[in-house]
């Protein structure tokens, strides 16, 4: 349950940008959605043999096949974000004990919402992530409408406050499978420039822009920098 200064929050925010993005092009909407039909299309097709090998593999580790986690969209509207399981079974339960015995992993999850050595993730799931083939379900999500091939990392309800007025860039657009953190360092970067990153693409979006971060995107896959 999102607490009640977190909802007004959103609530406020959300009545600021559709103020704010009033004035906005339809047709460049149009286009970005059109550019993200099409590409999630391509790329699922071109994905779905190796999509297929990963789900056999991790139901063979045990456990439901996807991760399904609440993410914070467009607006402030809430969706379920998909991945490919990289965890334990009951990692939110193994996640509280660590925390409560381990101050060090404890101050780290609370600066980053990350841990660098997270001891719930399987063999398999080190691998889906460092490759970031984990992400991969979330063209499903694209296709959905709940997120684009390239937006602000999509974030929890806890973060919202750690957005501070910039909120209200974040909310403006469909949360992405990749953007301007990922392939600026992704994990490596601190959260407040991580913030100004999803703020900066916000404001300054295009096409060619998208473009742009999902060339990079294969190149900071291949180097897997940041990702962990």
């Amino acid at each position: 349950m999102p607490t009640t200064t977190n909802a007004n929050a959103i609530n406020a925010s959300a009545s600021l940008l559709a103020a704010r993005y009033r004035g906005v092009l339809p047709r460049a909407s149009a286009a970005k959605r059109l550019f993200d039909v099409v590409g999630a299309l391509a790329l699922l097709i071109a994905a779905a043999p190796l999509m297929v090998v990963i789900a056999l593999l991790v139901k063979l580790d045990g456990g439901p096949v996807l991760f399904r986690h609440r993410r914070v969209g467009a607006a402030g509207v809430a969706f379920t974000c998909l991945k490919f399981r990289s965890m334990v079974v009951e990692a939110d339960r193994a996640l509280a004990a660590l925390l409560a015995q381990d101050p060090a992993a404890r101050a780290q999850w609370e600066a980053e919402f990350k841990l660098r050595r997270d001891p719930r993730v399987t063999w398999l799931g080190g691998f889906l992530r460092r490759s970031s083939l984990d992400e991969l379900p979330q063209l499903f999500n694209v296709l959905a409408g709940d997120m684009s091939l390239v937006g602000p990392r999509p974030i929890v309800q806890a973060e919202i406050a750690r957005y501070g007025t910039r909120i209200a860039d974040y909310l403006s657009c469909r949360p992405g499978i990749t953007g301007l953190w990922q392939v600026s360092g992704r994990n490596d970067v601190a959260y407040d420039q991580r913030v100004a990153l999803d703020s900066r693409y916000a404001r300054e979006w295009s096409l060619r822009r998208d473009l742009t971060i999902l060339l990079q995107t294969f190149r900071a896959v291949m180097r897997r920098a940041g990702a962990y």
